[in-house]
Order: C-alpha cells, then structure tokens, then sequence
C-alpha cells in the first residue's frame, strides 16, 4: 500500500511545497512510499485537454486514476482543499496557462459550431465539484479531536458580541423554491431511464438517456420557478433598503455549478433591472452574462462607446437602492462581483460568529439580510440567528463539540446533480421515464432551473450503519437531520426507522431546524452532540459548527471509509486561500495552517499500520498524535503577521516534536536509535532554523503563477531554511 497525496490549489498546494518533503522523509523510516496526484484546477483543465499539448506538456488525469484507485480496499489517500472552480476563475485559469505557452481553447459562453460545443462541454466537466463525486466513494465522519477541543477551548478565538436588537435577519423563498416543488420515489427496480422534456407543441425531447437507477434507490427531482424567484429578490432589496441593512446573497457557484451561477444572474438582474433593461442591446453585443458577476461587467463595458452611460447608471442603483455588502471594501468588491466569492457554507457562519454583521463599502460592520433564496437549508442559519436572540452570545470556552456523520456515497443528492440540471427553453413537461412510465413529472414555464438527485440504497444503509456505529462508540446524543416536509427525506426517513428498528436502536429524528436549535441547545451546555445528515447539509455543518466552535473549518478530522475497504483523509476547508496566496506575494509570509494535514496524515498513518499490520507505521501514528499535542500546547499554529512564525515555521516544529516522540518512544529501537541524532539536531538548531524562515519575509515574492505555480519557484519559497532540509535530507532513506 502507497498513501496518495493530492496536489490542489493557492494555500494548501503551498503549505504541501514544505510539507510534503517531511512527510516523504520521516515515513521513508517505515518504508512507507507516497505518491502524488494531481487535482489542481490547472491539473484538471491539461488532463482534460491533453490532446492539444505537446507530448512535453501533457499529464496524467488524476481523476480517472483516482477514480479507480478508490474502489480499491487499499486505497488511502490525503486530500486537501482544491478549487472548485466558477466560470470566471476558469476563465483566469485558462489564459494563465495560454500565457505559460499551454495552446488550450478559450472558453466558449455561446458556442457557434460543433467543435465550440464540444469545448465547451470539456470545460463543463472541470468546473464546480468535478473532483469530489469522484473520490468521496463513501459516506464521511468528520470531527473535531480532543487535543484540538481542548486547546480550542483553552484558547478561544477572539468572540464578536451578539446585540439583541440586531435586524440581521435570513430571507429565503417560502414557495416556488427547490423545497416547495420537489417530488420523489423509491426505485422499485434496476432499470435504464431517461430525462426527457416534453414541449406545449407536443414535441419531446431526451436531455439525457442511459439513466441508470438501481432497486431502492431515492429518485428526487424539483424545479426553481425563476418569475418568483424574481419577485423575491426585489422584495428583499427593498426590504434590505427599507431596514437600512445590507443586502447580501449567499449561494454556492461552486459546488452547485449549474444551478447557482443562475440564481446569482438573477439576483444581479433584478438588482441592477434599470441597467439591463435601458442597455440590453448593449449588452448583448458585447455578450455579457450576469451569471458570471458584476466583476466581467465592468472589464468588458471598456471597450463599450456607451461606457460613460453605463457606469452613469450604474452608479445611480448603487447610491439610490438597497447596500451591498461587501468582498473587498477597499477594492470596492461587492457582494454580487463574482459568484464565486461568497460561498454560503463559509460566509454565513463567518458572518454569525461576526455578531451576525457583514461589511459595507466603507469598511464598516453593519447588520445585513442573508438572502438564501431556496428554503432546503436556510433555516439552519435562520436557527443559530433566533438561538442568538434568544441565549446571547455562544462562548467558544464552553462549548461542546458538534461531529457529522454524512451521507455522500456514490455521489449522493445534490452535489452529484451537475449532469442531471436543465433549463427550460420554454414551457412544458420535465418527467423521467422508465419503460415508457413515468416516474416523476413537472409541469414548469420557460426559464425554470430543473435537476434531479439520486441517493443509492447501499449508499443510504452504510450512512446509517455509520451514524449509529458513532453514537454507539462515543455514547453521545445523534440526531437525523431530515425533514417529512421533504420529498426525498420523506422516503429516507422510512429507510432510517426500518433499520433502527432492525438494530434496536433509538436516534432522533429532526427537520434542520429542529436539530439545528436542538444541537446548539446541547452545546451550550458543554455536551458533544453528532449530526447525521445528507449531503449537502455535511458540507453546510462542517463549517457552520466548527467555525462557531473553533473559529474554523480548517481543524477538522475528516475520514471518509470507502464503500470497498480503502480510506480517504480529508484536510480542512480552504475558503480564506485567496487571501492567504495574496499576503505571500506581497510579503512571504504565509498564515495557512496546515494543523488539518497533519490530523489526516496521523489517521492515514493509523489506517496503514491496521490495514498492513505495520509496526512501524503503529509508531510512527502513536509518536504523531503526541506530536500534534505538543505542537497545540505550545501554540505554534501559524501567526497572522509578517515577520512572525508563519506555516514554514509550524511544520519545523510539528517535525521537532515528531523526531522527540519517535526517540523517547521504546517500542522500535531502530528508529528510537535513528531519531535520537535527529531530534539533538532539530533541537540545538531550533533558533537558527527559526530565523532562517522569518528572515526571508517581509518581501514581495513571484510564484510564476496563480493557478499552476512554478514549482522551482514555489519549492525555493516554501523551503528556505537550509538547515531544515539538510536534516530532512538525513532522515529520508534512499
């Protein structure tokens, strides 16, 4: 068995130049090979395109290896946080790698010709969470440690104040959404179905065939019904003016690439309704596409005749309607300049623990409605707001710690819809059909956003079976987070109570609201709850609590146990990398911090010595846990401030600890033997290995890149102690 380490993007692709080579070296000790792939957003588009580069330039698609490797049962891979790219950072990425001498296509919005659509169509394949369906081939349980709790609480980050008379509210749609509208079934048989579209004039279309859905599957399909999806979002505006608060959308481009870049078109529409309407013309010449944000406006309206009348008008909304919050107020970035900025998962939560306030143009916090537009999941931050109003500020000091336990196994429920999500030219009949029946039907009008979910059945028991295997293990309350009001969750629902019933066991059953106030009702009281949920709301919680709790998602453990018997360890979130990647650039200095890495590489370190009954490895995982202990204890997570220990320096000394452990350790002499040398090096030299990294800092450095950084570069910034890797060097075997 090899560990595979993935190669991503800005931050964690950084903090991996210095990583990587301590990790190689120390477990080079138990003979232990690591390899690498390649999912970077840049990896993804060459792979993808490899027939247009030269045989120099072509590369490996990791996808597909990886694609195999996890339904493997030796499978044990390291992920960390990639880009799940929006149409303008795919865009950026594309002509960063044309500028590199890459002879990629652009980028076609409006394919004219087979080959553009073909294009296209590659390109659609890169973006949102292209990665994630295919190697989550297993349900998740990601938490939070004892050493990281513990020291968490010992070291609360600093708390914004809840004010009670806030207006800070959370909007969202009470009919026409995604949850008004869904239907769904339970597979009765294996089958092969279609997607097919049936117009008023009678004709029918198939969007999609080969559907294939397996016995006692969950089949979930809705529709957003854009005329009220209109209509709400200028009443928010106005409501947002009205209140005096800010207006500010959160969505996820990303992860939800079709879907979520229209809904985000929308909202920039009806914003801005006066400019659209008075220059359509104008913007149709020089093809500008509301979904893509406010940001691709402005740049393509330079090269406009009618520039002048358009930035008149412009900022005529902005001083006369609702503010917008804001991105960047130095830079004047709002809220609506590219869809990929605000990501509800980690917004919402950052603006809760924020004293529910979000920032204006002038920098200021003020109170804002959080514009959500489909119901499915707003009410979990419509809960924490009314917990707030009711209990006050939450005390990172006291509270206990809430775990999830998710379902995500053969690209469950939404995130893996991307190829299943139509919009209506015009009016008629979604249905998918089997056999010439139909299984589910809507009736929609022209514009309508249309998408189908499918949940497999060992899928869902294996979810279960996990939910209840962590309750039992650690005796806390567990909570199922599904709604009867829900179509889908109805059914799912019946599946959870039939298997309780089988093991004889009793969990909780809750709408996300419900389990939402009741989770936080326990940790208010310093109690450890789990939450077993679907999908999407396993990526909402696994921010929304630890960021409550710890001030970030970045310290989670998350193990993913395949399906087949291999394993995948997944690092902390990555939403703040843009801004990290810019503070290095500017002075060489870099605030990620790797502490999720090190949490995954101490399991994978666990799940090898158990998989291959490796001794080594065994010690290796004992003396690494201890490690991460000393490395929290003595606060060495990475400072927010130039000149000061930065990520270079936290993995000095998470490697000082590592080689301490590994020579007061008595169950392998060999390597008790070998690190007793390395750690006396590591130790007398700790001072000058230290300056050797902050001394390099406070100036302007040049990766060679954004997106695919030069990695002679990137390896001589992310590695300048030259001390440090002549001892790394020592303790790697050749």
């Amino acid at each position: 068995m090899q560990i595979t380490y993935t190669l991503t993007d800005e931050s964690p692709a950084l903090a991996t130049y210095s990583f990587l080579p301590i990790v190689k070296a120390f477990l080079s000790r138990a003979h232990i090979g690591v390899k690498t792939s390649d999912i970077s957003l840049s990896g993804r588009i060459l792979a993808t395109f490899n027939d247009y580069l030269k045989d120099e330039q072509k590369c490996e698609d990791a996808l597909v290896f990886l694609g195999e490797l996890v339904k493997k049962p030796d499978a044990n891979i390291i992920k960390t946080p990639n880009i799940s790219a929006s149409i303008p950072q795919l865009k950026s990425a594309i002509k960063e790698l044309q500028d590199k001498g890459y002879m990629l296509p652009n980028y076609p919005d409006e394919p004219k010709n087979d080959e553009e659509i073909q294009i296209k169509a590659k390109y659609q394949k890169v973006l949102g969470s292209a990665v994630n369906p295919v190697l989550r081939q297993g349900n998740s349980d990601r938490r939070s440690t004892k050493a990281v709790k513990d020291y968490a609480k010992n070291n609360p980050y600093r708390i914004s104040d809840f004010d009670p008379k806030s207006k800070t509210c959370v909007s969202y749609m009470k009919e026409g959404d995604f949850f008004s509208n869904e239907k769904a079934v339970l597979v009765e048989q294996d089958c092969i179905a279609s997607i097919e579209f049936l117009s008023r004039d009678g004709k029918n279309e198939v969007l999609k065939k080969d559907l294939k859905l397996e016995k006692n599957e969950i089949l979930d399909a809705t529709f957003m019904d854009v005329k009220k999806l209109e209509k709400f979002f200028a009443k928010e505006i106005q409501v947002s003016k009205d209140n005096d608060v800010l207006f500010s959308l959160h969505l996820k481009a990303t992860m939800m690439k079709v879907s979520d870049p229209i809904l985000f078109g929308y909202a920039l529409k009806i914003f801005f309704k006066e400019l659209f309407d008075e220059f359509s013309e104008e913007f149709e010449k020089i093809g500008i596409n509301p979904n893509n944000g406010l940001s691709e406006l402005l740049v393509k309206i330079e090269n406009s005749a009618k520039k002048e009348a358009i930035l008149k008008k412009y900022n005529e909304i902005l001083s006369q309607s609702a503010e917008i919050s804001m991105v960047n107020s130095d830079k004047g970035i709002t809220n609506l300049h590219v869809p990929s900025d605000v990501i509800v998962d980690a917004s919402m939560p950052a603006m809760l623990k924020n004293g529910a306030k979000l920032w204006d143009k002038e920098g200021k916090l003020k109170d804002t409605n959080a514009v959500i537009p489909d119901q499915t999941y707003a009410t979990i931050y419509e809960a924490v707001l009314e917990d707030l109003c009711k209990n006050g500020t939450l005390n990172p000091a006291k509270l206990g710690s809430v775990s999830n336990v998710g379902l995500m196994a053969k690209k469950a429920q939404e995130y893996g819809s991307h190829d299943k999500t139509f919009v209506a030219k015009e009016d008629g009949i979604f249905k998918i059909v089997f056999n010439g029946k139909i299984l589910l039907e809507h009736k929609v009008k022209k514009g309508d956003i249309y998408r189908v979910n499918q949940a497999k059945f060992d899928a869902v028991l294996n979810w279960i079976d996990l939910g209840i295997e962590r309750a039992e293990l650690t005796g806390n309350e567990a909570i199922f987070w599904l709604d009867s009001k829900r179509a889908s969750n109805k059914i799912m629902i019946d599946l959870v109570q039939n298997r309780l019933k089988e093991k004889g066991k009793v969990i909780a059953i809750m709408s996300p609201k419900e389990a939402c106030l009741r989770s936080l009702e326990l940790i208010r009281s310093g109690k450890d709850v789990i939450s077993i949920t679907g999908n999407v709301l396993r990526d909402y919680l696994t921010d929304l609590f630890p960021i409550l709790e710890l001030g970030t998602s970045a310290k989670m453990l998350s193990v993913v146990p395949m399906l087949n018997g291999g394993a995948m360890f997944e690092t902390g979130a990555g939403g703040s990398a843009p801004k990290q990647v810019e503070q290095l650039v500017k002075e060489n200095h870099l605030r990620w911090d790797s502490l999720g890495e090190f949490l995954a590489l101490q399991a994978s370190l666990e799940f090898y010595a158990n998989k291959c009954n490796n001794h080594k490895a065994k010690v290796l995982a004992e003396c690494l846990d201890e490690a991460i202990g000393d490395w929290l204890e003595n606060n060495k997570t990475p400072s927010r401030k130039v000149k000061e220990d930065d990520n270079r320096t936290s993995h000095f000394y998470l490697a000082m600890y590592f080689s301490n452990h590994l020579a007061r350790q008595a169950n392998d002499i060999e390597l008790q033997t070998f690190f007793k040398d390395i750690a006396l090096e590591f130790s007398s030299n700790e001072e000058k290995i230290r300056s050797e990294f902050n001394n390099t800092q406070g100036i302007e450095i040049d990766l060679g890149g954004y997106y695919k950084f030069d990695d002679k570069k990137a390896e001589k910034i992310m590695r300048p102690s030259v001390t440090f890797n002549a001892i790394i060097q020592k303790i790697e075997q050749r």
